[in-house]
């Protein structure tokens, strides 16, 4: 179990490397166990994470009756989203060498997972206000997409500065990591019958 000043240590060193700075990979462990570790920024993201899950389950209850339950959609989208998360990841173990970048996969797979713990908390503000205010469609939308390129720009810099092999060779990870994922969301959003309107 991680500690919070670890915790802290990793969020601040993805933090960095999303401001587009390169020593931020110094404060991230890149060892075999902080390979692993890394993966419990899954649970940090959760609890935003739930946030979402709840709003978007109560328009799927008022959308559709075939639904059996709430509980039954927020376990099918958690499915999606953690699936989303970590199923790219598997797709580039399995391109990395392949594509010359395999000394750097661990750094990008450590930096992406804390990375993306800081994107749930940061997309916070949507989901909160989709819950709260569900009839606000529009201002929802618009800060929804507000979140989502700014969540980008963060996330091409912080694969630029992981990769570290020059922003030619990032910006093609980040777009081949970003169809993927989304490749792998629709999927699973198919697979488990479900349709997320914005």
């Amino acid at each position: 179990m991680l500690g919070s000043g670890e915790i802290q240590q990793y969020l601040s060193g993805a933090w960095r490397l999303m401001l587009g700075k390169a020593d931020g990979l110094r404060q991230l462990d890149l060892s075999a166990d902080g390979f692993w570790n890394s993966f419990f920024a899954i649970l940090i993201a959760v609890p935003a994470l739930i946030v979402g899950w709840v709003g978007v389950s109560d328009e799927l209850t008022l959308q559709s009756a075939a639904f059996a339950g709430r509980f039954g959609i927020v376990v099918r989208l958690a499915l999606v989203d953690i699936g989303a998360w970590v199923l790219p990841l598997i797709v580039f173990a399995l391109v990395a060498r392949r594509v010359g970048i395999g000394d750097r996969f661990v750094h990008y797979v450590v930096a992406s997972n804390w990375a993306s713990a800081i994107i749930a908390w940061l997309m916070l503000p949507a989901a909160l206000l989709r819950t709260v205010m569900p009839a606000a469609q529009s201002a929802t939308s618009m800060l929804s997409l507000a979140l989502f390129v700014l969540s980008m720009v963060l996330s091409w810099r912080m694969t630029n500065a992981a990769i570290g092999k020059g922003p030619a060779v990032g910006s093609a990870v980040f777009a081949g990591m970003f169809l993927v994922s989304l490749l792998v969301l629709f999927s699973l959003q198919a697979m488990f019958g479900i349709s997320v309107q914005n």
